[in-house]
């Protein structure tokens, strides 16, 4: 295979996108270069053509990083349709913290899904007085599932730290669903289009149609035209993107493409989960992708997976 692999035209090539645009697990207080956070708190911030960091870790390996963990409530628990699960984000001295930076619209982004990849859920829980979170997730099917809460504290740095929360039962694990170019959520259609090349940031498109014609009136999502989360399959490693420009800026357009800066540190399987918002409705189109361990991004036929359920404007996976 070539070093790259092409997405356009007659190729039938899949991007492989994931990494970190603005990668999560920043050091908080000074850090030594070359991982010291950029002024918006993230670590790793590349420009297309950079090599990334060795040193950068995924988000959402582990419950405590930095001085704060995150600690769930009840990390057990039995299946139910709409599960209120709360947590607490405690500091270096175990206290609940209770001040946040609002990033991205919300001052913490809870990811949940289930560590064979099914049941995404991307949700904004609130937070009480005491410091803490609580949401409804939906927990109908059994399972271990993985919690990420991206978050940065007040006077700290953005983390992404992850913890499991085991719902008892019959746990009917489902395989990765195979790779393809585009994905399909109810009438719109998602096409990957771009070139990535292992360990170097690199650009790649997102673009959005329905029923065969391009979507030019995208809705602002969390301060942006599209929300990307990559997870990788092996460790559900978690690689938090968010898009080129910005909604109102003057330059970027409102569909049908939304780009991404984009960072894939290793080879393996990784799924993606792109939110977009139109005509008031939140959806999530969802891909799995290969890459190979010395070309990068894996070929893969063009077709698309099974279509996600449509989601409410209250969030995900509800």
């Amino acid at each position: 295979m070539n070093a790259t692999i092409k997405f356009a035209g007659f190729t039938l090539g899949l991007a492989a996108v994931f990494g970190i645009a603005v990668a999560v697990g920043a050091t908080i207080g000074p850090s030594p270069d070359p991982n010291a956070p950029t002024q918006d708190g993230h670590r790793g911030h590349t420009a297309p053509g950079d090599t990334a960091p060795a040193a950068d870790l995924p988000g959402g390996l582990l419950a405590s990083d930095q001085g704060y963990t995150l600690a769930l409530d009840k990390p057990n628990t039995t299946t139910a349709p709409q599960a209120t699960t709360s947590f607490r984000i405690l500091d270096a001295n175990g206290a609940p913290v209770t001040k946040y930076v609002n990033s991205h619209d919300k001052d913490l982004h809870l990811i949940v899904v289930r560590r064979d990849m099914a049941g995404f859920q991307h949700v904004h829980p609130v937070l009480d007085q005491a410091g803490t979170w609580s949401v409804p997730l939906n927990l109908s099917r059994a399972g271990d599932y993985r919690v990420f809460a991206d978050f940065t504290p007040t006077g700290g740095s953005n983390l992404t730290l992850g913890a499991d929360l085991r719902v008892s039962g019959n746990y009917d694990v489902q395989a990765l669903p195979a790779p393809a170019a585009t994905a399909k959520v109810g009438d719109y259609t998602v096409a990957l289009n771009g070139t990535v090349t292992p360990g170097t940031a690199s650009k790649v498109t997102l673009s959005v149609s329905r029923n065969g014609a391009p979507v030019t009136d995208l809705q602002p999502y969390l301060g942006a035209y599209g929300h990307l989360v990559a997870l990788r399959a092996a460790d559900l490693a978690y690689l938090h993107v968010h898009p080129e420009g910005a909604p109102g800026d003057g330059v970027t357009p409102a569909g049908p493409a939304i780009e991404f800066v984009v960072n894939a540190p290793t080879a393996g399987d990784y799924r993606l989960f792109l939110d977009f918002q139109h005509q008031g409705v939140v959806r999530t189109a969802e891909f799995t992708l290969t890459l190979t361990p010395e070309n990068g991004a894996a070929a893969a036929p063009a077709v698309p997976t099974p279509a996600p359920a449509d989601h409410g404007t209250s969030g995900h996976g509800h």
